[in-house]
This record gives structure tokens, C-alpha cells and sequence, in this order.
């Protein structure tokens, strides 16, 4: 979405985005955010909470890795790991490079990065926010911030099965196009389930989103670029 064909970013259309992104999560914490979350309530069903295991950002982050390591080692098992320095002698970081040389043009790779990036920004504006989840309006008609908590009950904003779900499915739309409308349409299903199951604000989820899109487009720029410079 924030990329040219040669993987530069727009930053024009980043800024585009971050503005509409603010005005949108202010205008639903201000307004829309109360009306808009009765609503979605009524569509809960059992589906939404197996996402709540199945897209969760560890459930990202372990997949991938995992897949990454079966990467590896298929290629390991064709090309052997080179382990050696330059003087011949065993060397951990000798082999660190090998490894990196050998997955950093795989999908996981990529999808693996995008999800972290996305994590680190996410959880650090969670805990820096501060934002009541929507279980104290719905048992105490109460809603607000305690800033600087590491309470799950106050990291609402943004949401984390959104950042690191649109992380992943946008990077992997991003890498394979033909797949791009099932990997975007599942990303916004993920981020509606969200608010479906009472576990976040419409606006929460609406943040999480950018965040995940920025940290694709980002991760994927970045790593193009390197991997262009060191072929």
C-alpha cells in the first residue's frame, strides 16, 4: 500500500495515512467508538474466538519460525552450513552468516520480521497509552487511560491480534500478489473479529492496522534493499 513497484516508500502516503489514522482514532474515542462496538457485539460467535489463539502475535512469531527453521535446514541439507572463518577455524558467527545468507530471501523471513517490527512498536504504544478495554464499559459503564500500565486489562490501543495479523497477511499479500485480496480481506476479518468478541475498540483495532501496514511496507523496503546490495 506504501510502496512503489521498486519497494521505495511513499512517504507521502505514509504521512496521508498516519494523519487520517489519528483523525479516525480521535474521532472514535471522542464519538463513533461506543455506538460502533453494541453494534459489532451482536455479531460474537464461536469462530472469532479461534482466532484468539490461531493470530495472536506469539502464534505469528512461533509459526514463522518455525517454518523459517524447516527452511533452513532443506537448505542446509543441499548446500552444508559453512561454520568456517577465513583462517579455516570453526567460528559460531561464521556459521550466524550462513544461516542469515540462507533465509534472508525467504517469505518467513520476511513475514517473520514484518510481525516483530509490528510487536515491538505495538506493545511498547500499548503500555504507553494505556487504554481501558471495553470489558470495564460493558461490566462498569466505565471508560479511559491509565498510561504506562502493563496491565492486559489497560492495552487496549492498539490492538495486537491486528498489528501482527495485518503484519503478516499484508507482507505475504506484498510477496505473492495473486493471494494479495484473500490475505487483506482475511487481515480485516481478523481486526472486525476483534471487536466481535468485546476484546477491543473499534478505533484500537483501526490503529493496529496502520501499524501492521506501515511495518510491512517498511520491513519489506528494507530488506529488498539490503538483499539487492548483497547479492
Amino acid at each position: 500500500m506504501f510502496l512503489t513497484t521498486d519497494n521505495k516508500l511513499k512517504w507521502n502516503w505514509i504521512t496521508c495515512g498516519a494523519a487520517i489514522t489519528a483523525a479516525l482514532v480521535v474521532s472514535g474515542i471522542a464519538w463513533f467508538d461506543k455506538p460502533l462496538y453494541l453494534f459489532m457485539r451482536q455479531f460474537d460467535c464461536r469462530l472469532w474466538h479461534l482466532f484468539d489463539w490461531l493470530f495472536d502475535a506469539k502464534m505469528w512469531i512461533f509459526v514463522s519460525f518455525i517454518v523459517l527453521l524447516a527452511f533452513y535446514i532443506k537448505k542446509s541439507i543441499k548446500q552444508k552450513p559453512r561454520y568456517r572463518n577465513h583462517n579455516n577455524q570453526p567460528s559460531f558467527r561464521a556459521l550466524c552468516n550462513d544461516a542469515f545468507d540462507k533465509i534472508r530471501n525467504s517469505y518467513a523471513f520476511y513475514v517473520l520480521c514484518s510481525v516483530l517490527a509490528a510487536s515491538i512498536v505495538g506493545k511498547i504504544l500499548k503500555i504507553v497509552i494505556g487504554r481501558m478495554r471495553p470489558v470495564f464499559f460493558e461490566a462498569l459503564d466505565k471508560v479511559g487511560f491509565v498510561p504506562f500500565s502493563t496491565d492486559w486489562a489497560f492495552n487496549s490501543m492498539p490492538s495486537g491480534h491486528t498489528f501482527a495479523s495485518f503484519a503478516g497477511l499484508v507482507m505475504l499479500g506484498l510477496l505473492a500478489p495473486k493471494i494479495k485480496w484473500f490475505t487483506w480481506s482475511l487481515a480485516i476479518i481478523i481486526g472486525l473479529s476483534r471487536i466481535c468478541v468485546g476484546a477491543h475498540w473499534p478505533s484500537d483495532v483501526i490503529f493496529g492496522a496502520f501499524i501492521g501496514m506501515v511495518a510491512a511496507d517498511v520491513v519489506k523496503a528494507g530488506l529488498k534493499h539490503y538483499n539487492s546490495e548483497n547479492n
